[in-house]
């Protein structure tokens, strides 16, 4: 059967054609076309459409179209057509097609080059799609969408030195603040080295993550993490706390790591003053649960049975039961711990199944933190979901 894109494409080139049949231009005929063999191909074409044969018939109606400045949008519509149809051997014959033509003008060289780009990109060859991205910037037409192009390159292949490179002149053509994202990149750089050990060049990228957008949670969380491998738990905590006031959703993913750093300090009662105003500042869930085991920790499992026990006559959650079950599981017995376990499992089947995170884009949901959406590719749009314990 054909396909609607099919039957477009076909369309088009058969309107076309149909339009140049019936032109008298034997001053413009191309060589070897006459009008004679002209007609036969063409009715040759339209025998493979009548015949369900797309395929034939495109080949044969492009093959016939002649390139002037009159049919170059036309050649540029199918192109893009075969691209998006997933053909991008012929959407790159054709493009290629075009620009090798010398009597084409300078911006439909520039039009069908850019076309040529984003076949590269579509059949996966990336370098080549690179070069043709990076002729066109000094092109004042193509140049802003030949930069979104190669910074969505540069993305895929996790060059994030020459991402921050065109952000930056993107930036410096539409005067659109793209400082959040150059952020992430040299975020990506921190991480990078942060694995490798190499610690000084990871310090050296979150300064500079921090130097272009001082908001930047990410950039906060991998300082923390880096000054506690340098052994500066004083100065981890100082980095993580900054989360609270660049975005509380966040304070779940730091809390944990703060209470670490003061554990290795010695310091559990700052803890616990720290962690119980956050839970009256913010009455987040995941804050309550983390507060139970430090306050299980200081001041003994009933103690902290009591507080949940308070807490759930507030706020149930499942987070909390679990928790809530945790705690009684140690002196339970016989029965009651069997009916305990139960409860146990229950409670994790349901927590299994419960997202963490969730992209306010598109919806994406998942149980790890990507600081750019798999789905819809946006950055700083995953964020965790605060109702994750209810």
């Amino acid at each position: 059967m054909i396909t609607l894109e099919s039957a477009i494409i076909l369309f088009v080139c058969a309107a076309i054609l149909g339009w140049f049949f019936g032109r008298s231009r034997p001053a413009q005929q191309s060589p070897g076309v006459t009008p004679g063999n002209f007609s036969n191909h063409y009715l040759q074409g339209l025998n493979y459409l009548l015949n369900e044969q797309p395929d034939k018939a495109i080949e044969v109606f492009v093959k016939m179209l002649e390139v002037d400045s009159e049919t170059v949008e036309t050649h540029l519509a199918l192109g893009s057509l075969f691209r998006r149809r997933g053909e991008t051997d012929r959407a790159i014959r054709i493009h290629q097609n075009l620009i090798a033509r010398p009597t084409l003008e300078q911006r439909q060289r520039s039009e069908a080059l850019y076309e040529l780009g984003l076949d590269y990109m579509r059949a996966g060859i990336l370098s080549r799609a690179e070069n043709v991205f990076r002729e066109l910037l000094p092109d004042k037409h193509l140049n802003v969408r030949a930069m979104e192009a190669l910074v969505d390159i540069y993305q895929q292949e996790r060059d994030w030195e020459k991402a921050i490179e065109i952000q930056k002149q993107y930036q410096a053509a539409t005067g659109s603040s793209q400082l959040p994202l150059i952020a992430h990149y040299y975020c990506e750089l921190a991480e990078s080295a942060l694995l490798k050990g190499a610690l000084d060049k990871s310090g050296k990228y979150v300064k500079q993550a921090l130097a272009t957008n001082r908001n930047c949670v990410r950039a906060s969380i991998i300082e923390g993490k880096l000054e506690q491998k340098l052994n500066n738990d004083r100065e981890a905590v100082k980095a993580l706390q900054k989360v609270e006031q660049q975005d509380p959703l966040y304070l779940s993913e730091v809390v944990p790591l703060i209470l670490q750093s003061y554990r290795r300090q010695g310091k559990l009662e700052e803890a616990i003053q720290y962690v119980k105003d956050l839970i009256h500042r913010h009455h987040d869930n995941t804050l309550a649960l983390a507060w139970v085991d430090v306050l299980a920790e200081t001041q003994g499992d009933q103690n902290a049975i009591r507080f949940m026990t308070e807490h759930m006559k507030q706020q149930v959650s499942v987070g909390g039961l679990r928790k809530l079950i945790d705690l009684n599981l140690e002196s339970a017995k016989g029965p009651e711990k069997e009916n305990l376990l139960i409860l146990k499992n229950l409670s994790d089947k349901l927590l299994q199944n419960k997202a963490t995170y969730k992209c306010d884009q598109c919806g994406f949901e998942g149980k790890v933190l990507h600081w750019q959406c798999p789905t819809c590719k946006k950055w700083s749009s995953i964020r965790p979901i605060r109702e994750f314990a209810n």
